[in-house]
């Protein structure tokens, strides 16, 4: 009998109903699906050191696209935003069949390759690229942004993205 009750007690946190099967993933950034493409952790990476990021600051636009077609790659054609201009992507543009775009906030003197990028020798279909947003407003940490990204077969899709802080941590 006590075995019985505590297989049934055990199982109560489980299932639909469960804290845990409504929680959203630890991730920095938004996400979206748009045909067979899935935008991942797709955020503004940029350090406030003030009250807001001012009109005239160029800072990374940093996301994860991938691919789950088995048929066909992909292309993103453009990223919009009413904050700013978004650069055309140095680097890939194609997110290949069954494979990911990774576009990253390039390494420099003090900022470490994103860890997305180091593991790209494992992965088989994967291109890299960077994005930077110069901005035509001021933005702030704590809210979202507008912005659509265009691709060449799924189409569009807009999504709320935050300001992620700098890669950095404190010493």
């Amino acid at each position: 009998m006590g075995l019985v009750a505590a297989a049934a007690l055990a199982g109560c946190g489980t299932g639909q109903i469960s804290q845990t099967a409504d929680q959203a993933s630890a991730v920095n950034g938004a996400s979206a699906t748009v045909g067979n493409l899935a935008l991942r952790d797709v955020r503004i990476q940029a350090t406030q050191t003030g009250d807001a990021l001012e009109p005239g600051q160029t800072v990374d636009l940093v996301f994860v696209v991938s691919n789950q077609s088995t048929e066909t790659d992909d292309e993103l054609t453009d990223i919009k935003t009413p904050v700013g201009k978004v650069s055309p992507l140095t680097g890939g543009k194609t997110v290949p069949v069954g494979g990911v775009l990774i576009v990253s906030a390039p390494a420099g003197p003090e900022l470490p390759t994103a860890p997305a990028a180091k593991a790209l020798p494992e992965v088989a279909d994967a291109n890299t690229a960077a994005a930077t947003l110069t901005l035509d407003q001021a933005i702030m940490n704590g809210l979202t942004y507008d912005f659509t990204f265009d691709f060449k077969k799924a189409g569009s899709v807009t999504l709320a993205v935050p300001i992620s802080a700098g890669t950095l941590s404190h010493r």
